[in-house]
């Protein structure tokens, strides 16, 4: 018997739009799914760069107009790769439609626009997704295995999470979209922030309150020089205001009463994507470093005194969340995977038609934490979230 098929129309075609395309490729090819895909359509906003794109990354057509993919009753999924000011949008005209939708991260600009997204999914009723992939890292999800089972205790101390890169570190570098908050809403906080907050809702809990600080260490740069289809890589002498936060520190607590202790930050020379998380409870300790994605240390409390010290677990065998789809045991996976697993779980939630996290809703809830952190760094309080 045939499958079904799944056609898909994603808006967005660089770094995330590369990875999404490799994800609904490879998706079908080592899960056993409910539904082939069909790569239907790509859209930018440039005919020559995302025909090109399209011939790439194996995309049937090519558009510039991200309202003809959400009206093309062909398409089944859209999935939205934009700057983070259309999210909002395309998802409420994609929901109308009724297409399935995935939503890169943050959600939208605030709080506000993921009301109305959550509102528009939940009257036309499509499945729905925030594409926080750092989630269904296998590592990560034994984690949240374990914390389930109680491995580490009944109750969880600390959530301490760091998530640090480079890429602006030098002053000279110019003033793309991601510096500007009219176009991103906000910087490193929604950027990469987004991605720790989101681990920590879905492996200790809610967040109650917070307190923070926000900073913004290089205030201008220089602008961009239009050229040709798109953006000059050479930058032009004059210089505009950088409107978003470059780094973010804040502590808060959990709802479940667990101190919450993170940091993000664009300025941390020689990190290019470093994440660390370490989780303490009362019998046990979980460690994770995404530079050794594949492993996850833990210590139990409950060990004999003479061997009682942090374990290294290869995440890697068939037993594991989401490794038995890949390869034999110790035959490691990398970045990319975590959205092909991703994207497994999607898929076989439009084919049921069933709820899959973290959903629209969840992206709200993480907007109202990047919010009341915001909001602390601002009036320099405690906010509750």
């Amino acid at each position: 018997m045939t499958k079904k098929s799944l056609r898909v129309g994603l808006i967005g075609y660089n770094f995330m739009g590369k990875a999404h395309s490799n994800a609904w490729r490879q998706a079908p090819r080592f899960f056993d799914l409910p539904a082939d895909v069909t790569l239907h359509t790509l859209c930018g906003r440039s005919a020559g760069a995302v025909q090109a794109a399209a011939r790439t990354l194996g995309w049937e057509n090519a558009v510039t107009d991200w309202r003809q993919v959400v009206a093309d009753p062909d398409i089944d999924i859209v999935d939205i790769c934009t700057p983070n000011d259309s999210h909002c949008e395309i998802a409420i005209e994609a929901a109308r439609h009724g297409k399935a939708i995935l939503c890169e991260k943050p959600l939208g600009m605030d709080v506000a626009q993921c009301e109305e997204m959550v509102a528009a999914v939940k009257k036309a009723r499509v499945v729905n997704m925030v594409c926080h992939n750092y989630r269904r890292i296998p590592a990560i999800a034994l984690a949240k295995a374990m914390i389930e089972r109680g491995d580490i205790g009944e109750r969880i101390y600390h959530f301490r999470a760091r998530y640090a890169q480079d890429w602006i570190a030098d002053p000279t570098f110019p003033l793309v979209w991601r510096l500007q908050s009219k176009i991103a809403g906000s910087g490193t906080h929604g950027d990469i922030d987004a991605h720790i907050i989101d681990l920590g809702r879905y492996l200790v809990g809610d967040i109650r309150e917070v307190c923070g600080l926000m900073e913004t260490f290089v205030k201008e740069r220089p602008l961009l020089a239009e050229a040709g289809s798109g953006l000059a890589a050479k930058a032009a002498t004059k210089m505009g205001k950088v409107t978003v936060d470059d780094a973010v520190s804040w502590i808060g607590r959990f709802r479940n009463g667990a101190i919450a202790n993170l940091e993000a930050t664009r300025f941390a020379q020689g990190r290019k994507n470093h994440i660390t998380l370490e989780i303490n409870g009362s019998q046990g300790s979980l460690y994770f470093d995404f530079e050794d994605m594949n492993r996850l240390k833990f210590y139990s409390a409950n060990d004999p005194a003479d061997v009682r010290g942090f374990r290294d677990i290869l995440v890697t065998e068939a037993q594991h969340p989401f490794a038995g789809s890949w390869w034999p045991p110790g035959h490691i996976i990398g970045y990319e995977h975590t959205f092909v697993n991703t994207f497994a779980d999607f898929i076989r939630a439009v084919v049921g038609g069933k709820s899959v996290q973290p959903t629209f809703a969840d992206g709200l809830e993480n907007e109202k934490v990047l919010a009341a952190v915001s909001a602390s760094a601002r009036t320099r309080s405690w906010v509750k979230v």
